[in-house]
């Protein structure tokens, strides 16, 4: 096993030669000697995650979320500074690449031992590891071991010689051939079924992307046929038809194309549904749309709302939800809240709309969960205080909240009323942290700026 010392020399060896590397002037190299040195680039880049896996493997397996402060997903993230999503993608390519120990510590090799070894020797791209982990995580469960491994040894094989979008037809060919039936078992769908709601765009679209299993689709189409037909749900309507027979004038006059009308059925069908009343509560509220803004805004007809989940709305689609809704009113002096105060433990649901307003979501720091999944925290305990201020309230999510205990992590309010979290003396030496994701123009300010 490689000491620390001689690990630190590695890392010296690897920067130095790097910075040897950068410094080279390619201008006066031949084309082809050119070509040769971004083969030797490439087949750097192919090897770095090899090394990464072991390390994220052994992570994964002693690191307690006391340590971590928090997921390791979590903890990768702000300690390499790339996007949560990235880290987690790292963490399950590592549980399939890396070499990974058994529950009595035995040594065991990679789930995908040919693709890793491969990978260790650079012959393999992030394009065609992709594929292959793709085709073998989409096999039948079926299909035995013994033929799972030979699969996966002849496309790491094939993939050192072909490019990506090349392997993947070649894996369509060897699933056809594994499975020329296409016969998958309920557990086999439920594995791959799933939908992700994209990022917001500039422009404020989401792309909505997944699989479903054959009993949702069936049900969507269902749903589809009816509200998704010419005429109906037309928010170009007056009074857009929901569950009558639409107009002939209607029909005649719908020029949405078939995509527009399934965006606009669904999208009536989740309104129908929040407006039922019938989802109950959800974190002490009645499951509903909560959108914060200013009055300036509201009263100007422009500018945006930001929602409890943190998306971001123009200004036409707050006042056109706000037709149907019950409001509230927070009040703010400097970024405090005012009058909102209660003798009980439990926050009320004023003081859980107002934690919308002003936190957006969890104040963990880095955490980017918003405040439709997030619990109230009292940031000096209750045994302590015996009142619910909330001014000494803040948003937490579950796993940031179960690190809220005796000897680890702790939190305060400081002067300008923002909450930070101060992690356990052997975790940056105890320095207190706060949560700039939910408010982005905190990282405008200078830092003798009073406004809140």
């Amino acid at each position: 096993m490689i000491g620390r010392e001689a690990l630190s020399g590695a890392f010296a060896t690897i920067h130095a030669a790097f910075d040897e590397l950068i410094e080279c002037d390619c201008g006066a190299l031949a084309t082809r000697e050119q070509l040769a040195m971004l083969k030797n680039y490439e087949k750097i880049r192919r090897r770095l995650p090899a090394l990464e896996h072991p390390l994220i493997n052994s992570l994964a397996r002693q690191a307690t979320p006391e340590e971590l402060g928090g997921k390791l997903s979590h903890a990768i993230a702000e300690e390499t500074l790339i996007s949560r999503g990235q880290a987690a993608q790292r963490i399950k390519e590592a549980r399939d690449l890396g070499p990974r120990r058994g529950l009595t510590g035995e040594p065991m090799d990679p789930t995908m031992p040919a693709t890793a070894e491969a990978q260790r020797h650079g012959s393999l791209g992030t394009g065609q590891v992709a594929v292959i982990r793709r085709f073998y995580h989409q096999l039948p469960g079926w299909i035995d071991a013994e033929t799972r491994e030979q699969v996966e040894a002849r496309l790491a094989k094939e993939g050192s010689q072909f490019r990506p979008e090349q392997l993947a037809d070649l894996a369509d060919t060897l699933a056809d051939c594994l499975n020329p039936d296409g016969n998958y078992s309920d557990e086999d769908r439920a594995r791959q079924r799933g939908l992700t709601l994209g990022n917001q765009q500039a422009d404020g679209m989401s792309q909505l992307r997944g699989w479903l299993t054959p009993e949702a689709r069936a049900t969507l189409e269902a749903v589809l046929a009816k509200l998704a037909a010419p005429g109906m749900c037309n928010p170009d309507d007056e009074k857009p038809c929901v569950d009558a027979s639409p107009s002939e004038e209607a029909i005649e006059g719908d020029a949405r194309s078939a995509s527009q009308r399934n965006h606009d059925a669904l999208n009536a069908v989740l309104r129908g549904s929040l407006a039922s009343g019938k989802l109950g509560q959800h974190n002490g509220l009645p499951a509903s749309i909560i959108v914060t803004t200013t009055l300036a805004e509201l009263e100007a007809a422009a500018g945006r709302g930001l929602t409890g989940g943190g998306t971001v709305l123009p200004m036409s689609d707050v006042i056109r939800l706000a037709r149907h809704a019950h409001h509230y009113l927070a009040i703010f002096d400097k970024g405090k809240a005012l009058a909102l105060y209660h003798t009980k433990r439990l926050a009320s649901p004023a003081q859980r709309i107002v934690l919308y307003a002003k936190d957006r979501g969890c104040s963990g720091p880095g955490c980017t969960t918003p405040g439709y999944y997030c619990e109230v925290h009292h940031v000096t305990d209750w045994a302590q205080c015996r009142a619910t201020d909330v001014n000494n309230l803040t948003f937490a999510c579950g796993p940031q909240h179960r690190l809220l205990r005796p000897g680890g992590w702790t939190t305060r309010k400081n002067a300008r009323g923002d909450t930070e979290w101060l992690p356990p003396p052997h975790l940056d030496r105890g320095q207190p942290r706060i949560n700039t994701f939910h408010h982005p123009e905190m990282l405008l300010h200078d830092g003798d700026d009073d406004e809140p």
